[in-house]
């Protein structure tokens, strides 16, 4: 039991509570959940009712109380009195009421995996979205009942079932009914096991996946994953996935997760395999954050942000086992996931903002930034995700360059699950990198400092030379010269979509949104663009013609040198024996095999 759910000694004369929620829905293609919540046997004069303003595991503030309406409270058919204190805060008058029965509809038509979704097809509800929690009750069970609006309609969850009670279930507390989401509908179902225990896709809508490949390709990663840890540390596992026009994203779960990716892109080696890290992804974090989890996430508040420096390894370690899972359980080879680092690098070196934002910082302003981008974003941020990724990338590295191989950041991370995760303690930020020390039997103060506390560049190369590898941009002299401005074509219209800090471009007044027109009095396209641009050398002044806010403007732009625009991880010319060992012992593979 996790101190989230442990009840507050003051709270003891409300130990014989019944919480018992109800969701309809009636008439799914109004996107309306029909809530009704019955509270029996509540002692106090007055209920105070609050509804989530984040979920746990995307760290952002939702306000999720904005779609409630025609909210009610009664006793045996009697109105109560009730108000609003706040956004998401109404407060009943509840003195001798019993039962109280508390109804609301809401609204819900965001296809996400932190929100809720209802249409004609089928409905999905998060814990966090949905239901109101009273303030100082979490730790009580709470019961829900599920009332599909056709008998076709199946209800998929991990919350265990209630006897003799059609869809009804039963949650230990307030945290377990929000890490639970609800899939209602007519789905694909698909049972298998590994290491002897259930586990199910539950898939809506259509797509071109091949089942038996996905299931097959599933277990591989569970095994794997189980492996690292010592076991599974559940009964059974549900995937739900959702199949959509565009969509990507997954929500981790103690015993489930939702995803949600675009329904064609299964057939495609490189879009499947992003579809499988996304599955690695939201499978280790049943782990990595779910069970080891910073102490700032030990006990949940519902109620506003929860602050972090640390996200940067429950995130960011986390990606970077989402690419190293699948090459591990034998989906792709070791020439594949270097290229895959690779893509990472690329993204990271070409992301100004890395020089700007810490990696600590990052992580402790996710409510503000990450979730909240804008034109500017990439100049004065960098994702936790990606940077997280990076660093653990050094320190795997690290690690293994000090133990020949013998450890590595598996090391820490079943450490960590020993120490923290089996009994959900919360770890300190100090906490962590004692582990990672310990494991890596160095002092890494100066490390810690300068990669999450400053924005001094990353060393690949001094990381990736033990294993006779080092970091290749690409030619700048195939390249254009460098405008630093992003345009794409968008309904016909060519549109300028991120302008780098201080580059030509800025300094010539173009911002996002504006519209290209023609270089040096000729038309340009997105597309024309970098070939036009071949004609010209840095330094020289083109005049570019755009419309911003609709004011047609020309302006002259200075280019300046080529930048690169992607890096590739390369074998060293001629490495030595203890390089060709090195490399072997993490991936397997020669330098000579390296495409």
């Amino acid at each position: 039991m996790t101190k989230a759910t442990q009840q507050p000694p003051e709270l003891q004369s409300q130990t014989n509570v019944g919480l018992h929620y109800q969701v309809a829905m009636s008439n799914p293609e109004s996107h309306l959940f029909e809530v009704t919540l019955t509270i029996s046997g509540w002692r106090s004069p007055q209920l105070d009712l609050k509804m989530p303003v984040w979920t746990p595991g995307s760290y952002l503030v939702r306000e999720y109380a904005r779609h409630v309406q025609e909210f009610a409270a009664t006793s045996q058919g009697q109105p109560l009195t009730w108000r609003k204190l706040g956004k998401n805060h109404w407060q009943i008058d509840a003195a001798s009421a019993e039962p109280i029965t508390v109804t609301y509809r809401l609204f819900a038509n965001e296809l996400t995996v932190r929100t809720n979704h209802l249409d004609g097809t089928h409905g999905y509800f998060n814990g966090a979205a949905i239901f109101f929690y009273i303030p100082g009750q979490q730790h009580l069970p709470h019961r829900l009942t599920v009332v599909p609006p056709r008998d076709s309609w199946h209800v998929a969850t991990t919350l265990p079932a209630v006897a003799d009670m059609p869809h009804t279930f039963q949650a230990a507390d307030f945290d377990t009914l929000v890490d639970t989401p609800v899939e209602v509908g007519e789905h694909a179902r698909f049972n298998f096991e590994v290491e002897g225990k259930p586990h199910q896709f539950v898939i809506w809508g259509q797509g071109n996946y091949d089942a038996q490949q996905l299931i097959k390709d599933t277990q591989k990663v569970i095994e794997v994953e189980s492996n690292l840890f010592g076991g599974l540390p559940y009964d059974r596992y549900l995937f739900l996935l959702h199949l959509s026009n565009q969509g990507f994203g997954g929500l981790e779960h103690k015993d489930s997760c939702t995803l949600n990716y675009s329904r064609f892109a299964f057939r495609a080696s490189d879009r499947y395999n992003r579809f499988i890290q996304l599955v690695a992804h939201e499978f280790f974090h049943l782990w990595n954050v779910k069970r080891i989890r910073p102490k700032a996430l030990e006990v949940f508040d519902y109620d506003q942000e929860n602050y972090t420096p640390s996200l940067w390894f429950s995130e960011g370690t986390t990606s970077f086992y989402d690419l190293a899972i699948p090459f591990r359980a034998g989906l792709y080879d070791a020439s594949a996931y270097l290229k895959e680092l690779s893509k990472e690098i690329t993204r990271f070196m070409t992301t100004p903002g890395r020089t700007v934002q810490p990696l600590s910082e990052s992580s402790f302003d996710a409510w503000i930034k990450l979730y909240r981008r804008d034109a500017n974003s990439d100049n004065n941020q960098i994702s936790y995700y990606l940077k997280g990724e990076m660093v653990t990338l050094l320190l795997d590295l690290l690690i293994r360059n000090q133990h020949q191989n013998q450890r590595s950041m598996d090391d820490v991370m079943r450490r960590m699950w020993q120490r923290f995760g089996k009994d959900e303690i919360g770890f300190l930020p100090e906490e962590l990198e004692e582990v990672i020390e310990a494991i890596a039997g160095t002092d890494l103060a100066d490390f810690f400092h300068r990669y999450l506390h400053t924005t001094q560049d990353l060393p690949f190369d001094e990381y990736l030379a033990p294993f006779g590898l080092m970091l290749k941009p690409d030619n700048t002299a195939n390249l254009p010269p460098f405008t630093g401005m992003t345009v794409k074509t968008e309904n016909g219209r060519d549109m300028v979509k991120f302008v780098h800090y201080n580059s030509p471009a800025q300094r010539a007044g173009v911002d996002a949104g504006d519209e290209l027109l023609a270089l040096n009095g000729l038309r340009i396209t997105a597309d024309q663009l970098s070939d036009r641009l071949k004609d010209f050398q840095p330094g020289d002044a083109v005049h570019i013609t755009f419309f911003h806010q609709d004011e047609l403007r020309t302006a002259s732009l200075t280019l300046a040198a080529p930048q690169p625009t992607s890096y590739q991880i390369a074998p060293v010319a001629n490495p030595t024996a203890e390089q060709k060992a090195a490399l072997n012992g993490w991936l397997g593979i020669t330098h000579e095999a390296i495409a």
